[in-house]
């Protein structure tokens, strides 16, 4: 039949990728989605330093310090297709119980009202209203999460939204903010977070066909000609081979990575190849100097940054990672605590046994990693602030040189270091956290009073972590598949990964600051 004609079926895939492009987002299966639209921002206070003119209502005048007051009326809502729950969101840095944050940039919360919530019972989410961190002295309202708000921030609580359903915050602000625009922030799983345009004029629906209709009529000619021949590559995904150097400690995310990689990119093959931080280095500045075109298929993770002498490999912030220290579960029955005073006398030996500090008569063994270590490196930096001893046992049982004065052996991997740990009795060595809380035969070390995890490196009170850095020889061309796959480590898939992991992903603004911090 004529009307199954290349030309005919081409036309028709080209109208139909035209509706699609305009209404995907609406469309997408699955797409989990809480968009908000700020729809009034008005000052309401005469201060002409905010360069807008307004008339000072004259309940301000009762009230001190009100200068720059302003309006602002926020809706947001559940404009996806799938339920949102409680357990959708993504805590943030203002705590267990907040989903979302409101900034309002320049300006200062005064008060917030919850308005208009569809359905009503939203509201018990939502109220009472928090200033900082605990209710009013003489409210008589229970206790709960609520709304917090502090500075230029509302905490917003992780509120269950139906398809459709919304609440509108009506919020009081002081300070001269009020040209630049609030923003909502926050990360719920299979979906995301995003202003809302106001009402898309229709034309622009329209101007959008009309365009994939002449350019369908432009590139025909060329589709009948490569009719049959293999599609490109997804958006986002570039073919070929990747090797992936460095880490032992973050080798597993790389891993999964790679695979989830592979299975939405046809085309692509990533091989990781961990024999340490500083093996992957040198590997990667080798193969940029071997390459004819200046850019090895190479991408080498480092627990901590390049040493000196590596000029042109260039810096990626991937994650931040935490390491814990581990002994022998005979060492103590339970996850303990050590300060890093007693763990430097260990490793200069003068804690030779652990009923030195009221543990088990069992000898100190030193599990630690070889001299190209990233791991290591953090752990002389952090905790030992300082080189470790020299290596003193090929078995990390007994001392091959009677001079030395502990018992230290030197191994390849993390792998290797929680096996010898769970090994030996009285065996004590480091490793990155999620392997170390996975592994039998062990018992996690906290340092000066806190164990680790994730939120206390947030919160600065755990030493023992550092960034991970992804270097590249020189700047990938932006085509090749080392920079799609630097994207899409810095995407929605990398970021779940990492977290999933036990790391903090460096790409989510409220993860920048602390994956900047240093000691």
């Amino acid at each position: 039949m004529d009307w199954l004609s290349p030309e005919n079926v081409l036309a028709a895939l080209g109208v139909l990728a035209t509706f699609g492009v305009l209404w995907y987002e609406r469309l997408m299966p699955g797409q989990k989605r809480i968009g908000y639209r700020v729809q009034m921002d008005t000052l309401i206070d005469n201060d002409s330093s905010n360069g807008r003119g307004a008339q000072r209502l004259s309940l301000l005048d009762a009230t001190s310090d009100m200068t720059g007051a302003s309006l602002v009326l926020l809706r947001i809502e559940n404009d996806g297709l799938r339920t949102v729950d409680n357990g959708d969101y993504f805590t943030t840095p203002e705590g267990e119980h907040a989903g979302l944050t409101a900034t309002f940039p320049d300006r200062t919360v005064r008060d917030v009202a919850v308005t208009e919530p569809s359905p009503h019972d939203l509201v018990n989410h939502l109220n009472p209203p928090r200033n900082g961190d605990g209710p009013p002295p003489d409210s008589d309202e229970p206790e709960g999460p609520g709304l917090r708000y502090t500075g230029n921030q509302i905490a917003i609580p992780k509120v269950p939204l139906n398809r459709g359903e919304h609440f509108k915050l009506l919020v009081l602000l002081t300070g001269p903010g009020v040209r630049r625009k609030p923003e909502v922030s926050g990360r719920i799983k299979e979906g995301k977070v995003r202003e809302n345009q106001k009402n898309p004029r229709p034309s622009n629906r329209v101007l959008g066909l009309v365009l994939g209709l002449v350019l369908l009529l432009v590139f025909e000619p060329i589709g009948i000609r490569i009719w049959g021949d293999s599609p490109p590559p997804p958006r986002g995904c570039a073919q070929g081979a990747l090797t992936v150097l460095g880490s032992t400690a973050f080798a597993p995310v790389m891993k999964d990575l790679s695979d989830a990689y592979e299975k939405e990119c046809p085309g692509a093959r990533i091989t990781v190849d961990a024999q340490g931080s500083g093996a992957g280095i040198r590997e990667l500045q080798q193969a940029g100097e071997d390459a004819k075109d200046g850019f090895p298929a190479r991408l080498a993770l480092s627990d901590g940054p390049k040493p000196d002498g590596y000029p042109k490999l260039k810096e990626h912030r991937a994650a931040l990672s935490v390491f814990t220290l581990v002994v022998n579960e005979r060492v103590s029955p339970r996850p303990l605590s050590l300060s890093r005073a007693d763990v430097r006398r260990l490793y200069e030996g003068r804690i030779t046994n652990w009923k030195q500090l009221g543990g088990p008569p069992l000898p100190v063994r030193l599990v630690s990693r070889n001299a190209g270590s990233g791991t290591r490196g953090v752990f002389q930096s952090r905790v030992l602030e300082r080189l470790e001893p020299a290596y003193s046992s090929r078995d990390c049982r007994g001392k091959d040189s009677p001079e030395a004065r502990v018992i230290r052996c030197e191994l390849d991997s993390t792998a290797q270091v929680l096996r010898t740990v769970r090994q030996i009795p009285g065996a004590i060595g480091y490793a990155e956290l999620r392997s170390a809380s996975r592994a039998d035969g062990i018992r996690l070390a906290g340092l000066d009073g806190h164990q680790p995890s994730p939120d206390a490196v947030r919160k600065g009170a755990y030493p023992f972590w550092e960034p991970e850095h992804a270097y590249t020889y020189g700047s990938p061309p932006a085509s090749s598949l080392t920079s799609k796959f630097l994207d899409y480590m810095n995407g929605d898939t990398g970021r779940n990964l990492m977290e999933k992991h036990g790391h903090l992903p460096c790409a989510p603004l409220e993860n920048q600051r602390v994956c900047q911090r240093t000691p």
